[in-house]
């Protein structure tokens, strides 16, 4: 029996992947796109530069912009030198175009401060990083966070204005800008230039009080309360509760000045003052300066001191003393030179010149025509001193002119010098007087009264004896007899004596006498021959006719 032959084997390819598989392949593809929509949907990263990590914690403390969150704190550490703490934010993918140069980060916490209190919303919440969205073109990704609010965002309308002071710590952030006790603006930021060694406070001034800011504005330190005493008394002003407590800053153009232009111009610099009076002090920027010779103490006149013509202001002292002088210059040792200033816009106030040159040829005149400075006490509780000047018709030109380089302001002893003097004169004449060879005169006149004394004692001694006698004693009486024979002798002579009756009748017979001539002498009156030629006689009576 034949063999069949074997038959061939079937074979069949087998796949090397098994579909179970896509379950973990479309796991993985899911997760990458999770990973890509994750990784394009985050924001840049950001650090943040503070000086302490208060409040905040990672994973917790958001950072938010108008109050939505735009990234959240993903870490804190210490820098390099320990000398900040530095913060590591992600930020959403919309925040990355609000991450500018100028773009400002702050904590807000609870907050008592000037302005008053602030964030206490997070006592519950916890603090959180406030953003202000920058509007710079340039890109940032490293900020430092402000240890205070801003006053006011960069963008905001107003005027920014750099104010210069000697020293620092006048004025805080946050402190009020005022205009006649209005709060326009505040205090942005205060730094300190050690270059220039002067402090520098960035103000904001709202929008639309930026148009008060002008050329000529004058800026200076408002304290809450101003107490001034003067010859004319005390002067008290208080300023608002928020200056009372913190102070601020005010500014406007002093009275009686131009404003000048308006100041549009950011960042603009002006100078910060002490207070209003060294503002109206210094805005007298055109002056003559002299030197005051003086031969009496000066003890109370202080830099500052004002000079005065009648009462009226005409400049301000400089410096007291300037120098010594020496002999070997022309003046005495009790001369004591006082540097002074005679301001221009002062004495324009009242009398007006156009320039310097014009000012001092008119006090050249007046000093020839005897204008002189005197010290004159202007507070009687201080004892501070003024200089007054008035014109001295009489007085003569001194002979130097100058001193140091500066032409001399004539002077003339104040009054109180004048007195001095007058008493010293006085003493000196006494003590001038020949005392020794009075007081000797006086005790010989005393030693001559005395013996005066004596026998004028001895007189009346001698006058008390001679009255104690019997003869003096009857004297009275002999007297009063004699004058009571002499009353009666002139009694003799009264309306009831004979004499005097008998003069009464001579004079009535007198009087009948002189009765009875009366017609003979009317008669001799009218015809003084009478007494020789008889009279004519009568005519003889005519009978008148009937009729």
């Amino acid at each position: 029996m034949s063999e069949q032959p074997a038959s061939r084997a079937k074979t069949q390819s087998i796949k090397q992947v098994s579909s179970i598989w896509l379950v973990p392949m479309i796991a993985i593809g899911i997760g990458i796109w999770m990973l890509f929509q994750f990784m394009t949907s985050q924001g840049p990263e950001i650090t943040l530069k503070m000086d302490t990590a208060e409040g905040i914690e990672v994973g917790k403390t958001e950072i938010k912009a108008l109050n939505v969150k735009v990234g959240v704190v993903t870490g804190v550490t210490l820098n390099e030198d320990y000398s900040a703490i530095e913060v590591t934010a992600q930020m959403d993918k919309d925040a990355a175009r609000m991450l500018k140069d100028d773009t400002l980060f702050w904590v807000v916490k609870p907050r008592i401060g000037k302005s008053g209190v602030s964030g206490l919303e997070t006592l519950l919440s916890g603090s959180y990083i406030q953003l202000q969205p920058g509007r710079s073109e340039k890109d940032k990704r490293h900020f430092e966070v402000l240890d205070v609010p801003p006053v006011a965002p960069p963008d905001a309308k107003g005027l920014r204005l750099v104010l210069s002071h000697n020293e620092a710590g006048k004025l805080a952030v946050g402190d009020p800008v005022l205009y006649e006790g209005f709060t326009v603006g505040r205090v942005e930021q205060t730094t300190f230039d050690t270059k220039t060694k002067k402090a520098n406070y960035h103000l904001f001034i709202f929008q639309p009080y930026d148009s008060l800011i002008r050329k000529r504005t004058r800026f200076w330190l408002t304290s809450g309360v101003d107490l001034q005493m003067s010859a004319e008394g005390f002067n008290l002003k208080i300023g608002s509760i928020e200056s009372l407590i913190t102070g601020g800053v005010s500014f406007k153009v002093p009275n009686g000045r131009e404003p000048g232009e308006l100041v549009t111009k950011q960042m603009s610099k002006f100078r910060l003052y002490n207070n209003m009076k060294d503002v109206r002090e210094r805005f007298f920027d055109e002056y003559l300066e002299y030197v005051m010779l003086f031969d009496e103490s000066v003890r109370g006149l202080k830099p500052g001191a004002p000079i005065e013509y009648r009462g009226i202001r005409i400049g301000t002292v400089k410096k007291v003393p300037l120098n010594l002088p020496t002999a070997s210059e022309g003046f005495t040792n009790k001369d004591i030179p006082v540097l002074i200033r005679i301001e221009l816009g002062r004495v324009n106030t009242h009398v007006h010149y156009t320039s310097l040159a014009e000012l001092k040829a008119s006090l050249d005149e007046e000093f020839k025509n005897g204008l002189r400075a005197t010290l004159k006490t202007g507070n009687l509780l201080t004892g501070a001193l003024l200089i007054d000047t008035e014109v001295y018709p009489d007085d003569k030109m001194p002979k130097n002119t100058h001193y140091a380089n500066y032409d001399i302001f004539p002077t003339k002893a104040g009054g109180f010098a004048q007195f001095q003097k007058q008493v010293s004169s006085i003493l000196n004449k006494i003590n001038n007087l020949p005392v020794e060879d009075t007081l000797l005169t006086l005790n010989r006149t005393l030693e001559s009264s005395q013996q005066t004394m004596a026998a004028a004692e001895k007189v009346a001694n001698e006058v008390n004896k001679l009255l104690a006698k019997q003869d003096t004693q009857a004297i009275p009486t002999e007297i009063r007899d004699s004058l009571q024979q002499i009353q009666e002798t002139l009694n003799g002579y009264g309306p009831e004596g004979a004499p005097y009756q008998n003069l009464q009748q001579a004079l009535d017979q007198f009087e009948q006498v002189m009765t009875e001539l009366q017609p003979v002498l009317r008669q001799l009156n009218e015809k003084p021959n009478s007494l020789i030629f008889t009279g004519e006689k009568p005519a003889d009576p005519i009978p008148v006719r009937g009729q």
